[in-house]
């Protein structure tokens, strides 16, 4: 870990933990005791989250209705914070796991382990094994890849692209898939799996940006070890940070400030909102802003607190568990920056050229029946979701804001849109927010507490939420374009 002019002896006596990227001192002892947490968050207090004896009449009809375990999980707990939305979620979820679709029931658990065996997301593979072997998966197949059918194994490529470089995704992927003998995949078959793996990618980013605490249950069929989510990192009881202190340095700081900040943040969007009345920017303007707000996110490093490390010193130095590894291939394939410095080869995704509205809604409905009006639904409800509040301000007017987030999880990823001027994003999204967004999206696994808590400090943990409810819908619609897209190029 020696870096630079230090002495080799006192880097010595320092370690980057490998699960939060903090700095530690190796004669700091790590004392673990279960659970870290109480509650269906590691993140939000207990309290703060309806829990199965206050939870409402709808929430509960809907975990009859649609959950496929039939109990009210962590990740339903906290999105029922936000009850509209987790009706849309739910439904299109029960829809592609149970209803009527191309592929075997087993299969589509099989599908949702290998997207969340990408973000190394323990949570989710464990509730999916056991799901696989309720529904009659062949206990073989959970040894590992070399166990599964090469039809099954051949998703690895574009499960490894989608989860981490989209844009890489064309034509030739689709047809080699559709195209190889006895284990080709159908069309209708290959759309079931992309909405599979897009949606478990997304749901990654969301588990690890809320939080979410393993279930409690004693009874785990599949023999996993239940790690929790590293939200909050065994590494900071060893720095004696308790996990109830929820701010970045503790005491008294920041309460002027954040209440200043959130001040600011409502003036910034009034101004927008005045300004774009009054005058409209060019669209060469428009391109120049996207293009700048593009190579700035280079900067944006995932775990900003260590930007003392080079980017690349810990890109690859990941600990992936065997539980995990056994469901992928090429672990070491990660997210990289769309506009990487000096590359400039990879057009932009004009986000006008293929929509999802006029060419992905289409397509996926076509080819695999109703999923398409369960996702549009889905998108809309995200997108327009607002109760007109921020923090302790009511009769706010959120647009601005929430279509900042949106975009700039796209602009991550490529996608640009003509008619919107990413100036916005610079005003709206403050950097400790641009961090978190960028880690929860691209290297969900690398969330911790402490991002959570570093932004937006005087807003609910509903907001919050919200903030990842975007995030997370912003993602799936991302990978869903790239692949939608390289599979109309291959029908044409």
């Amino acid at each position: 870990m020696h870096r630079g002019g230090g002495s080799p002896s006192a880097a010595a006596n320092y370690l980057l933990c490998t699960n939060c990227r903090k700095v530690l001192r190796k004669d700091k002892r790590i004392r673990v005791s279960q659970p870290l947490t109480r509650g269906p968050s590691a993140f939000i207090p207990e309290k703060e989250v309806f829990q199965t004896d206050t939870v409402d009449e709808r929430t509960n009809f809907l975990v009859e209705e649609y959950s496929t375990s039939g109990r009210l999980d962590n990740i339903t707990q906290v999105m029922s914070l936000h009850t509209p939305y987790l009706e849309s979620f739910l439904r299109s979820q029960f829809y592609m796991l149970r209803m009527d679709g191309p592929l075997p029931l087993p299969h589509r658990h099989y599908i949702a382990v290998m997207a969340a065996a990408r973000h190394q997301c323990s949570y989710l593979i464990n509730m999916h094994v056991d799901e696989f072997l309720k529904t009659g998966g062949i206990a073989e197949w959970l040894n590992g890849l070399e166990y599964v059918p090469q039809r099954l194994k051949n998703l690895n490529e574009i499960n490894k692209l989608l989860a981490h470089r989209p844009w890489l995704i064309t034509k030739e992927h689709i047809q080699k898939l559709v195209k190889t003998g006895e284990n080709n995949w159908s069309l209708p078959e290959l759309v079931h799996a992309v909405v599979l793996l897009t949606h478990y990618h997304a749901l990654a980013s969301f588990v690890f940006g809320s939080g979410i605490n393993p279930e409690r249950d004693p009874e785990i069929s599949n023999g996993f070890r239940l790690v929790p989510v590293n939200s909050f990192c065994v590494c900071d009881l060893a720095n004696d940070n308790n996990i109830e202190n929820a701010s970045l340095t503790g005491g008294s700081f920041g309460i002027v400030d954040s209440l200043s900040e959130l001040e600011a943040l409502m003036g910034r969007m009034k101004r927008l909102q005045e300004e774009r009345e009054d005058e409209e920017a060019s669209q060469e303007e428009m391109t120049t802003r996207f293009e700048k707000e593009k190579k700035e996110s280079l900067f944006v490093v995932s775990g900003d607190t260590f930007h003392s490390f080079p980017h690349s010193d810990y890109e690859d130095d990941r600990i992936i568990t065997a539980d995990v590894s056994r469901y992928i291939e090429d672990p070491g394939f990660g997210y990289e920056d769309f506009a990487r410095r000096g590359e400039e080869h990879l057009p932009t995704f004009r986000a006008q050229d293929y929509t999802w509205e006029n060419h992905g809604f289409s397509l996926v409905n076509r080819l695999y029946s109703d999923i398409g009006h369960l996702l549009d639904e889905k998108f809309r409800m995200v997108y327009s979701l607002t109760y007109n509040t921020m923090a302790t301000h009511e009769g706010v007017d959120t647009t601005t804001l929430r279509r900042a987030l949106f975009n700039y999880v796209h602009c991550m990823f490529g996608i640009r849109y003509d008619d919107y001027d990413y100036g916005e994003v610079n005003q709206l999204l403050e950097r400790s927010l641009k961090v978190y967004i960028k880690t929860v999206t691209c290297y969900p696994e690398r969330t911790t507490k402490r991002m959570y808590d570093s932004y937006w400090r005087q807003f609910k943990h509903s907001e919050k939420v919200h903030v990842n409810l975007l995030l997370m819908e912003a993602r799936m619609q991302a990978e869903l374009l790239y692949a939608l897209r390289a599979i109309t190029r291959h029908l044409t």
